[in-house]
């Protein structure tokens, strides 16, 4: 009778856990988002950690360097060299277009390189446009824009919360003093 009872205690299920007793569930990591995952699967770029923030502001920047490359194009027949020049300054290599590719590819391999990639191939626009060359200064901008295709063809920004940013990159978002 006792090995019929061991063995009717070892295959009985153990009694529910109380609702109490439960653990909440985790906070689901990105890659559990169904959202995040359909857009991975649909898009093999390597993903850009971001802050939503970041990503807002890294957006508003793509469209001040598109503005640029139009101010540019517009330029180049008026033969406005000052216009042009101006505009491709603003693409070109500074400090503060070094700390905002820095601070956006924190998160992702190669992406802070990408960038300042493009700004140095900016870097020739403005050499070229200084010149008042126009064949040159097209060339340079084609050179400049297959710096900013590549880069688009290669990233994707990937929204995150501030926690999952942090856990991402293993650092806190950049807050510029804020």
């Amino acid at each position: 009778m006792l090995p019929l009872l061991l063995l009717l205690s070892c295959t009985s299920a153990p009694p529910p856990a109380s609702p109490a007793a439960v653990a909440p569930p985790a906070a689901a990591p990105p890659a559990a988002d169904p959202v995040r995952a359909q857009t991975a699967a649909l898009d093999d770029r390597t993903p850009l950690p971001l802050t939503a923030k970041m990503a807002a502001h890294q957006r508003s920047m793509m469209r001040e360097h598109l503005a640029a490359v139009q101010a540019i194009t517009a330029a180049l027949p008026a033969g406005d060299w000052a216009t042009a020049e101006t505009a491709a300054a603003s693409l070109g290599t500074s400090p503060g277009n070094t700390m905002m590719c820095e601070h956006l590819g924190a998160g992702a391999p190669d992406f802070t390189e990408a960038g300042l990639a493009f700004h140095t191939t900016a870097d020739g626009l403005v050499a070229a446009v200084k010149l008042h060359d126009q064949a040159a200064t097209l060339r340079a901008l084609g050179d400049t824009l297959s710096a900013c295709t590549g880069c688009h063809a290669r990233f994707r920004q990937e929204v995150l919360t501030e926690a999952e940013y942090t856990l991402a990159t293993g650092a806190a978002p950049p807050t510029h003093g804020e």
